[in-house]
Order: C-alpha cells, then sequence, then structure tokens
C-alpha cells in the first residue's frame, strides 16, 4: 500500500471545503423547466467553484451549457474511472438548533460543522485531493477518472437524467456518498402525493423535504386546550406558544426513518381526536408511528435489503387543496408497481388521490462482482477492518444512475451519521482517513494494471 496523503493536501483540502460550504447551494427550482440555471444561482456557483478547483488540479473541466451538471477528467486509456459526486444540499432545517452557521465551515473540537460536510461536499472534496495526491506522488494514470458533479440529488435527479442522455458513461467507478465498506444494493425510492380537499378550518405547513423526517409540526386553530391535553395524555412532546402548538420529533434521513421520531405523524395522531380532515385520518389510521407501513402494505420485506421503510416527509392544509408527500424505499426484490396499487386503494379510501412524484430503480451488484471485491479489500488494507461486510442502504446514491457504481464511503460504519440533520459535521481525522482510502483507490483503478491487488 502506498501513503499518499501529506500534511500539505489536508491543509490544502480543509480551505476548499470550507470555501463549498459557504455556498448555500440548496435548491430554488421554482418550477420553471426553462430557467438557468435550473436550480438556483448557489448551486451553479458550488458547480463553477468546483469546476475551478478541478482547473487547478490539473484536470480538463466541461460546464454543461443548461446549468445541469460539469465533470472534470484526467488521463489516458480506453477505459474510464467515474466518481460520481453531487453539490446540492438539504435546507438547513431549524438554525436555532445550529451551534454555528449552517453556511459557515466551523471548527470544533476535531470537527468541521456545516451544511454539507458529511453530505456531500465533504466526501467530494476528500475525492478530489485524494486524486491530487496521487498526481503529486507522479503515479501514471492508464485509464481515464472522470469526476462528474451532479446538482438535484436531494429532488429530482434531473442533473443525472441530463448527463446520462448526453455523455459517456464510465466504464465503472464509485460514489463518495455513502457508508464504508460500501454500499451494493440500494432500495428502490419512491416519492409521492397524495392530493385531497381543502379546509376553511384548518391550515398546516410542515416539512420541509420528502427525504426528511421533520423534526417539528406546528398547528394554530381550534381546539388547542383540548389537542394540549391529549398530546400529555399520549406522551407526545409538544411547545405551548401563545397562538400555537409545536409538536417536536426527531430529525434523521429518511432511509433510516426508524431512527428518528416523525413529528407529523405524532401531530396527527393526536390532531386526528379534534380536526375532522382526510389526511390528518389517512396519516393517523393508515401509517401513524410505523417507519415499515406494515399497517399498508403488510410485512414487505427481502432477504438482501430488508424491511420497506416509509416516511411522511411534508404536509400541506389550506383552503383550496391538501397534499402530503411520501417518501418510501422499497426493497429490491419487490415489486413497485404492486406497492403503487395498494396505495392507491387505501388512499382513495380517503377521498386521496395518488400523484407520483419521483421514483428511482433499485441497485444491486453482486457482493462477488470484480468491483466490490476491489473496493472491499481496499478498504479492509487501509483501515485493519475485517470484521465489516458489504452494505445494503435504503439511502438512495447516484451509484443507481450509471452501470457498475456503488457508494463508497465516506461515512465509517463506527460514526454516528448527521446528513441531513442539525450541526451536521464530519470528523476531520474521518475526513483525511477517507481521503487516504481514495487515494488508495483511485491508484489501484487508474494507475495499476491489475484493479484487485492488494497493493504492495
Amino acid at each position: 500500500m502506498k501513503n499518499f496523503i501529506n500534511d500539505s493536501i489536508k491543509n490544502e483540502s480543509l480551505r476548499t471545503l470550507k470555501k463549498l460550504i459557504a455556498v448555500p447551494s440548496v435548491n430554488k427550482d421554482e418550477g420553471d423547466e426553462l430557467a438557468f440555471p435550473p436550480f438556483g444561482k448557489a448551486i451553479d456557483q458550488a458547480l463553477k467553484e468546483t469546476l475551478a478547483v478541478c482547473d487547478e488540479l490539473g484536470m480538463d473541466t466541461f460546464y454543461d451549457p443548461e446549468g445541469f451538471y460539469g465533470y472534470a477528467e484526467y488521463g489516458d486509456g480506453e477505459e474510464t474511472v467515474g466518481v460520481l459526486c453531487h453539490l446540492d444540499v438539504v435546507p438547513e432545517g431549524n438554525r436555532e438548533k445550529w451551534e454555528s452557521d449552517p453556511f459557515e465551515g466551523t471548527e470544533r473540537d476535531g470537527v468541521l460543522y456545516g451544511r454539507g460536510s458529511q453530505d456531500d461536499k465533504g466526501p467530494t472534496v476528500a475525492a478530489l485531493y485524494a486524486f491530487k495526491a496521487v498526481v503529486d506522488a507522479e503515479e501514471t494514470f492508464n485509464k481515464k477518472i472522470r469526476f462528474i458533479f451532479g446538482t438535484d440529488e436531494e429532488i429530482l435527479w434531473r442533473c443525472m437524467n441530463n448527463y446520462v442522455k448526453n455523455e459517456a458513461l464510465p466504464d465503472l467507478g464509485f460514489v463518495p456518498d455513502g457508508t464504508f465498506p460500501l454500499t451494493y444494493a440500494e432500495k428502490g425510492l419512491l416519492q409521492l402525493k397524495l392530493i385531497g380537499p381543502g379546509s376553511d378550518k384548518l391550515k398546516l405547513q410542515c416539512g420541509s423535504a420528502p427525504n426528511v423526517v421533520p423534526d417539528r409540526a406546528e398547528y394554530a386553530g381550534a381546539g388547542m386546550t383540548e389537542l394540549s391535553q391529549i398530546f400529555d395524555n399520549m406522551d407526545i412532546p409538544y411547545i405551548q406558544k401563545d397562538e400555537s402548538i409545536v409538536v417536536k420529533g426527531k430529525s434523521v434521513h429518511a432511509s433510516v426513518a426508524g431512527e428518528g421520531k416523525n413529528a407529523i405523524s405524532l401531530l396527527a395522531k393526536g390532531l386526528v381526536a379534534v380536526q375532522t380532515h382526510p389526511v390528518i385520518s389517512f396519516i393517523s389510521e393508515k401509517i401513524g408511528m410505523e417507519t415499515n407501513g406494515e399497517t399498508l402494505f403488510g410485512k414487505v420485506k427481502d432477504e438482501v435489503s430488508g424491511e420497506l421503510t416509509i416516511n411522511v416527509g411534508t404536509l400541506e392544509i389550506n383552503e383550496n387543496t391538501s397534499e402530503v408527500m411520501l417518501d418510501i424505499r422499497i426493497p429490491v426484490t419487490y415489486d413497485k408497481e404492486e406497492i403503487v396499487k395498494v396505495l392507491k386503494e387505501k388512499s382513495s379510501e380517503y377521498g386521496l388521490d395518488y400523484q407520483e412524484h419521483d421514483y428511482l430503480d433499485s441497485l444491486y451488484v453482486p457482493k462477488d462482482s470484480e468491483l466490490v471485491q476491489s473496493l472491499l479489500a481496499i478498504y479492509r488494507d487501509k483501515t485493519g477492518d475485517l470484521e465489516s461486510e458489504p452494505l445494503t442502504s435504503g439511502g438512495a446514491t447516484y451509484a443507481r444512475a450509471m452501470p457498475n457504481m456503488v457508494a463508497f464511503g465516506a461515512h465509517f460504519p463506527s460514526s454516528k451519521s448527521l446528513a441531513h440533520q442539525e450541526n451536521e459535521g464530519i470528523k476531520l481525522d474521518e475526513f483525511y482517513q477517507a481521503m487516504d482510502i481514495y487515494a488508495e483507490t483511485i491508484y489501484r483503478l487508474c494507475c495499476t494494471e491489475d484493479q484487485q491487488s492488494n497493493g504492495e
């Protein structure tokens, strides 16, 4: 094995990561297909600044004229190794919970805090400076490496759809947007809306995104005294304000919804006894606090990827309409259409109309494949962790956008995931350790003839 990472690389990469965190690249898509840049100026700025960094690192860069994606490449050879990264981030959430500005990379006790530090700017920078370290070591690339930067990963993947439509696909590669050692199977991702009637009596606006378990849900309206008593009896945590009640939950990524507490579901659980509305009744009766959808679908589980996961991401009720957005992660061997069929049947009983928002097919790369075994060997050689096995996940990474791709770090299995949460942060020692793993990976995949080599 080689040791590519030095103090100069560490310092330079940290400066770059702080610079990218300072760009608030939250999707500002207004639904205008002709808008430019398509997802807002901040995301476009993050893309252009990242490509400028790649220019400085000696790569050839390309900026999509329509602003959906960019890429940077280096080296020659008939084969191309892809590294797929995303530069958009989820909203900061409740700023009151942040101990520092979410869009300022702030170091505290060996951790760099800021939105995107873990998902996905930190891993992106780690991979980029891993590349720089291999180049600085004057290794010869016999394969081309291409870093592909997406801008719409947290919403609808329109960036990757456009890339796949317009550009050449890599032969193999990895996505630094998961957990080590690597993820070889990802559940299907279905995001949908259930549309219902409006209400003159009930007004709600809860949740920020379908793929985030909401940690707060605020209600202002009739029956607040009765509702607070119901919450007390049900032991549902809330804060009583002068003119509203705020139910408190715990925010996590929707792919691990069982580790959080859904504030919208908690609110519906109590509100159903105070306010009559079909959306509230559906959430309370058919979903409740379940995160495996068993009441709706029965037991949906397979040996490869585990249980189905369901999250109530957003809820809006106004005088004209009502809308709840659900995020469902479907086990890899299950048929999406069966899930949709049940949803349509059950929701129609409440007068709700089904509307698909987004769907990403599942990913499955066999554990004994050359790619999986190569990356697993690199991780084990670099960490000495011989116990951890390849993973399955409810998360959706760019790996499923192209053939022969898997998610490969930069999160370590022993460390707490803070993606999509307030006070998102990355431990700097793990940031540099991931960089070291990626450098070895780039060296073995791009600079040696035997990509399964166990090193030197």
